[in-house]
């Protein structure tokens, strides 16, 4: 398997492309995604035992919604079920990916250790609320230690999922080259990332803001609620929809089969 060297200007075009997938049946679409933060979220109720089983399911929740992209793009059948239907086949290698997911996310939180001795796990695992906003002050390199240590595990989980239920690639061999895609491709990433930033944050908080300036005090709860609805049901899935088109391009999957 080989990736694709993409120039940067593919990351916008990843988000678009992604846009014009979800435009084939919103709705659809759109109530996957949801029903996708739904079941994790309900299972995260249970205490360690939902983390843990929440994290073991979710890169064959995330090959669903893969798969309904790809489908979507090229006009075939999809239904809620698709979202499950990697779990029709030998899921196992994506529960090992799920929990050493799990384990790589530990180890970088853990990282913050070495910044601040504990102060930010504590901080985390704490239901205190006294001195919240000085703890929040000083997190700052905490976070940028979870940070750095958050990115090649984001890289090396990107496609992995993917590259195992699609291409039968072994759990390493995918871990590997997922990072490689995403190491290579760093210009088109960064470009996405920022795109990301713009549609995703700057332009709903620009029109939020000049909603709330035109429109009477009473409504803003209600602007609120709205503006949140509209990123669950149209950002969130263009979002998801991104993922798999950046898949297909870096590894050169056409796009109708």
């Amino acid at each position: 398997m080989r990736a694709q060297n993409l120039p940067a200007a593919s990351g916008w075009q990843w988000l678009s492309h992604g846009f014009a997938i979800y435009r084939r049946n919103p709705l659809l679409f759109a109530l996957q995604v949801m029903s996708y933060w739904f079941i994790i979220l309900l299972i995260n109720i249970v205490p360690l035992l939902g983390t843990l089983i929440a994290a073991l399911i979710n890169p064959a929740l995330l090959v669903g919604l893969m798969l309904s992209a790809r489908q979507l793009e090229q006009d075939k059948s999809v239904s809620v079920r698709t979202l499950f239907e990697a779990f029709r086949g030998d899921y196992k290698p994506l529960l090992w990916l799920g929990g050493l997911y799990l384990l790589a996310s530990l180890a970088a939180l853990s990282l913050s250790v070495l910044a601040d001795g504990g102060e930010f796990l504590r901080f985390l695992t704490s239901d205190k609320t006294e001195g919240s906003a000085a703890a929040e002050g000083a997190m700052w390199l905490p976070i940028t230690f979870v940070a750095c240590g958050m990115l090649p595990v984001f890289m090396a989980w990107w496609f992995a999922p993917v590259l195992v239920a699609w291409h039968q690639q072994t759990v390493g061999k995918a871990l590997f080259f997922s990072f490689m895609a995403c190491a290579i491709n760093w210009r088109p990433f960064l470009v996405y990332s920022l795109a990301l930033i713009v549609v995703a944050g700057i332009l709903p908080g620009l029109a939020l803001g000049v909603l709330g300036v035109l429109l009477p005090a009473s409504l803003a709860p209600l602007l609120g609620t709205a503006t949140l609805f509209a990123a669950a049901g149209v950002l969130a899935p263009t979002i998801f929809a991104s993922f798999y088109v950046a898949y297909r391009d870096i590894f050169g999957i056409s796009e109708v089969v």
